[in-house]
């Protein structure tokens, strides 16, 4: 699978998210998934790049979280500033489909055009890059893989989304790493109510 890289100026070095553990998981947690982590969420970080990783639990079943996230064609069932989300006729979800975002006034972005890097129905690992409109995340790669973890009986499904992005002119590596978690964050947050609801719905059918 095709990691993260960097811009053009500047040396590389791999982050280390394999090595900290993210806030939402527990030591236990974070040891198993340590490997994913390690596979999938390590990228090279060039000069004025950041990257961050960030975990959501959520008490719903795997399948039906992945069949949420893995709809590229429909960020906005769980995306928070999404206004809505258009693709080409005759799309299909493919690695290499693209979409075209409109995003919610307020932001610092108006459009953004997205491609679809990895879909992997058998290891529940999506990613995306943006390759246009007006925005400022420039250079922005994104991986969400989801887990099905089990303890004593119970599960749950915990998934781990990061990214790395250029830091825009002007702005520091601490001022654009925090937007880009809060955007992550809440967008984890809703998917969790939303596939949790599904999962309530469907118990209930």
């Amino acid at each position: 699978m095709e990691k993260g890289q960097p811009s053009e100026a500047g040396e590389a070095a791999s982050n280390n998210h394999h090595m900290n553990r993210p806030a939402g998981l527990t030591e236990d947690e974070f040891d198993e998934l340590n490997r994913y982590i390690a596979e999938f969420h390590t990228y090279r970080i060039g000069a004025g790049q950041c990257s961050s990783l960030l975990a959501q639990r959520i008490h719903a079943p795997r399948d039906v979280v992945w069949s949420v996230v893995r709809r590229f064609d429909k960020p906005q069932t769980y995306k928070h500033f999404i206004k809505s989300c258009t693709v080409k006729e005759g799309f299909t979800i493919a690695v290499g489909a693209t979409r075209d975002v409109n995003v919610i006034s307020g932001l610092p972005a108006a459009t953004s055009t997205e491609r679809l890097d990895v879909l992997d129905d058998e290891r529940f690992v999506t990613g995306f890059t943006i390759i246009g409109g007006e925005h400022r995340l420039r250079n922005y790669r994104s991986i969400t893989t989801v887990h099905e973890l089990e303890r004593d009986g119970r599960i749950w499904t915990m998934v781990l989304e990061s990214y790395v992005v250029d830091v825009p002119e002007g702005n520091t590596e601490e001022d654009t790493r925090l937007f880009a978690d809060t955007v992550v964050k809440l967008n984890l947050q809703k998917l969790a109510s939303v596939t949790e609801a599904m999962a309530r719905d469907s118990d209930g059918n």
